[in-house]
């Protein structure tokens, strides 16, 4: 985005014009009118931000059919003093596009990000079968290289906003696998107060167990389960230093300032020699988060009294 005023924001994201991770900042209220900056990779997107050069960086994470992005989850994992404020959710679909001309018949290479590729094997397999995969830095990277003669490909898989942007032909629409794929984007800036709470919130943290033993998953899971937390993402990434060491990447349903949440998070802290607390933020889609009871604050601040009142000598 050009003609930003002076003195206005800079958000990085997954570049360059044209990609999804554009069409997520684009549902950035603050974001509208600032500075946008086009980078090349995760890393650098979030290196923007840590080091200063931006406000804000927006990544992918997550996606309906991948799962877990574990090149943004590693470079979370790896990059201290970030937060993440809010997450956008992005409907998903491929195009094939080529050079002016061109036909499907003649496509034997085809670029794409291998997220996008793994998201239309279907449909290559049934109509272009035989095909060679060239790899691409993103999914407007993927028609551009084929464009400038970068990419030894014929063809580029694509989102279908690059056809605003680039002089292309459209040699197929609509082909990825699941037309209910989605892609989940989070906003992450230097380290901030989280959000007030809303009611349909999620907190997202990184867990390294203490030491490979028997059980010790399902204590770190128990955690979140005597509380009444649900995950809706728990994902191994290795740390690196040697193999069998593994980290957790989690999405727990609740916000840190809920009494459940809170105390979930001293009983990890207690439990695991690292723990990374990403942030917590609004749910995209809004839904408040569900839970007995016996897990509400109200129930925390009860049980609280009442212990003080055995420790002070009161009835019970």
């Amino acid at each position: 985005m050009t003609n930003a005023p002076a003195g206005s924001r800079t958000y990085s994201y997954l570049g360059p014009a044209g990609t999804f991770t554009e069409a997520a900042l684009a549902q950035v209220p603050e974001a509208e009118g600032q500075d946008w900056r086009p980078v090349a990779n995760v890393a650098q997107a979030l290196a923007d931000v840590s080091e200063g050069r931006s406000h804000g960086a927006m990544i992918a994470i997550e996606n309906t059919v991948e799962g877990g992005v574990s090149s943004a989850q590693d470079a979370l994992a790896n990059t201290p003093g970030l937060r993440i404020v809010g997450e956008y959710l992005v409907p998903v679909s491929f195009v094939l596009v080529a050079p002016r001309g061109s036909r499907l018949e003649g496509v034997t290479d085809i670029a794409a990000h291998p997220v996008a590729y793994a998201q239309c094997l279907e449909w290559l397999g049934a109509h272009v079968p035989g095909h060679t995969q060239v790899i691409a830095a993103s999914n407007v990277a993927s028609a551009i290289g084929v464009l400038d003669g970068t990419l030894p490909a014929h063809a580029a898989i694509a989102a279908p906003g690059v056809v605003k942007h680039y002089d292309v032909d459209v040699l197929a629409e609509n082909i990825g696998d699941n037309p209910d794929a989605v892609t989940r984007f989070v906003l992450v800036t230097r380290t901030v107060t989280p959000p007030p709470a809303t009611g349909a919130d999620k907190t997202s943290l990184i867990v390294e167990l203490p030491k490979e033993v028997p059980g010790a998953l399902v204590e770190m899971l128990e955690q979140f389960a005597t509380r009444g937390i649900n995950l809706s993402l728990i994902q191994s990434r290795p740390i690196g230093d040697r193999l069998g060491r593994y980290r957790f990447v989690i999405d727990a349903d609740g916000h840190v300032a809920d009494e459940r949440m809170a105390d979930a998070l001293m009983g990890l802290k207690r439990f695991s020699p690292h723990v990374m607390f990403l942030g917590s933020y609004p749910r995209a889609d809004r839904e408040a988060v569900a839970h007995h009871d016996r897990y509400s604050d109200a129930s925390f601040a009860d049980a609280r009294d009442w212990l003080r009142g055995l420790l002070s000598g009161v009835e019970d």
